[in-house]
């Protein structure tokens, strides 16, 4: 990648919505929605209500150049206690939901993550934080959250792109290998990751350009094999998620001038099996202004759920399923190849 283009990466540059909307259209190309039809699955519904993704805000310690969230150090959008408080009185209106997802930018930069991590485990649900790492050695305060994990039985699912540190470097910053890889030895002491103990430790591998995920088992035999041999670490986990053509990955891909290569390489790998399992039927996403999106991509690209209820206070009146999921073309990036979702593959 030219300097010129981290260089603009590292800006964090604003696009809209509707500017990215637009960028994202596919030209000639089949509209999802005619997709889906061919394979009887439209209109896209969705099924019971198993997990609540909640953003806690868009601030965080790196600036990686797939980030659909645009995050970085700058932002200061955050989700106040309040929101917190109106999540938590949707969590306990919700009778089949399973699991909490705490994502970001970097959720342990929110002010109020620890209220929330206590609130939350007092109640019987799985609770997972997704930690880029890094964020864990960069202040002596966020130290003792290893413990406070561990304590609260929290399901880390973390990001690591790659094995070796130049890929991971050139996808997420200079030295971020290194100190990923003590962050994940310091987990890996408190019981995560480790075969006698029932703290989950999972790794989220994103291709570091224009490409499709390979087989994730395949690729987590590698990672295992690689990780333990060369720096002793061990985890549970690795889940493959294809990059979304969205806000600085959407960027990455016009400096390159391979934008329409690949919308063209997802549409090509559209999976109908990928369709049965996809996220935004059994998940609600909430911004960290607490209003509802279908998925986190949805919420990136400011497209609320259908309805007239779009924000979480007005939980009590919202009918969460059947309803219809918004789609767009970018969603032919979770139908691609075996699929993609926060949980990884889906076929």
């Amino acid at each position: 990648m030219s300097v010129g283009t981290k260089s603009m990466l590292a800006r964090g540059k604003a696009v809209s919505a509707n500017e990215q909307l637009q960028k994202i259209q596919f030209a000639r190309l089949k509209p999802f929605e005619e997709a889906l039809k061919e394979v009887k699955e439209y209109p896209l519904s969705t099924k019971k209500l198993e997990i609540f993704q909640i953003n806690l805000g868009k601030m965080c310690n790196q600036v990686c150049e797939h980030c659909h969230v645009d995050a970085g150090p700058d932002r200061k959008e955050i989700m106040t206690q309040a929101t917190m408080e109106s999540c938590l009185q949707a969590i306990d209106l919700s009778t089949s939901v399973t699991t909490v997802d705490l994502t970001g930018g970097a959720p342990e930069m929110n002010p109020h993550f620890e209220w929330l991590l206590d609130e939350l485990s007092s109640r019987n649900l799985e609770v997972i934080v997704r930690s880029n790492l890094t964020i864990l050695l960069s202040n002596p305060k966020f130290e003792r959250y290893f413990e406070l994990f561990k304590h609260h039985q929290v399901h880390v699912i973390a990001s690591l792109p790659c094995y070796t540190k130049e890929n991971v470097d050139k996808q997420r910053g200079d030295g971020v290998f290194e100190k990923s890889i003590e962050a994940i030895r310091r987990l890996n002491q408190v019981g995560y990751g480790q075969a006698d103990s029932n703290l989950q430790l999972d790794f989220v591998y994103n291709p570091g350009g224009p490409g499709i995920p390979g087989d994730q088992l395949s690729l987590e035999k590698d990672y295992k094999k690689i990780l333990f041999e060369n720096y002793g670490i061990v985890f549970n986990r690795l889940y493959t998620i294809t990059n979304m053509p969205i806000s600085r990955f959407l960027d990455y891909l016009q400096a390159l001038g391979r934008t329409e290569e690949y919308q063209e390489k997802l549409v090509n790998a559209f999976n109908p099996a990928a369709t049965h399992g996809l996220m935004c039927k059994h998940t609600i996403s909430i911004s960290y202004d607490g209003y509802l999106y279908d998925c986190d991509f949805n919420q990136m690209l400011e497209m609320p759920v259908n309805g007239d209820q779009k924000h979480i206070r007005d939980w009590a009146d919202f009918q969460i399923e059947k309803r219809k999921i918004i789609t767009n073309e970018h969603c032919y990036g979770c139908t691609a190849g075996a699929g993609s979702s926060c949980q990884g593959a889906l076929a």
